[in-house]
């Protein structure tokens, strides 16, 4: 039988997606994590075949528990859904150990296919994805500058561009002062800018902001 550990803060999206997974597999046995520290929990308790999480949850992400998971089960496909474009975060997921990356309009379309495809060892992306993969192995290319920040990075960058302030940051995260002031400063000389300012400009730019 095929176990499907599903990770999302919302019921509803944790139903939906069990609805479309049992109608292409009559047969696999769902379970359901609320948040990543739940999902953690149940990838330590029983030998899932495939991991289906959100990208953001409360706490810890997605993105920021694969690191986890891989270390915990490294043959563990994970499969990424989001709301938010590939073009910002499907890249960053891939290279962090993540089968494929999946954007949950998609989802009713894809899902089945998706899970075929990472449960047969292969990676899940999308052509534009593709496309992008191969201009970075271009190292020539001219990347944006924020190719080149962390995950973490990346996310205090959104967040400080959309307004949130450094203890606010630090809340949302988990996260002392300190690390977040740190990340901040890195983020600044890493794209050699002054002020949140010149982030906020840069992120409306590139269409970065978080939604």
């Amino acid at each position: 039988m095929l176990d499907i550990l599903i990770a999302d803060d919302h019921t509803v999206v944790r139903k939906g997606i069990q609805q479309i997974l049992q109608e292409g597999f009559p047969d696999c046995n769902i379970g359901e994590a609320k948040d990543a520290e739940s999902m953690i929990e149940q990838i330590i308790q029983k030998n899932w075949d495939l991991v289906i999480s959100d990208l953001s949850m409360p706490g810890r992400s997605g993105l920021d528990a694969l690191p986890q998971i891989k270390l915990l089960r490294p043959k563990l496909p994970v499969l990424i859904l989001s709301i938010h474009s590939e073009d910002h975060y499907a890249i960053r997921v891939l290279k962090a150990g993540a089968s494929g990356y999946l954007s949950k309009d998609l989802a009713p379309e894809e899902l089945v296919d998706a899970v075929k495809r990472v449960l047969n060892g292969k990676k899940y992306i999308t052509p534009n994805v593709a496309e992008k993969l191969a201009s970075i192995v271009d190292k020539n290319n001219g990347a944006p500058l924020h190719h080149i920040l962390s995950d973490r990075e990346f996310t205090v960058l959104q967040l400080l561009a959309s307004g949130k302030t450094i203890s606010e940051i630090a809340d949302s995260m988990l996260l002392s002062l300190t690390t977040v002031s740190t990340y901040r400063s890195r983020i600044l000389t890493k794209m050699n800018m002054k002020t949140n300012t010149a982030l906020t400009l840069y992120a409306l730019e590139h269409n970065l902001m978080q939604s």
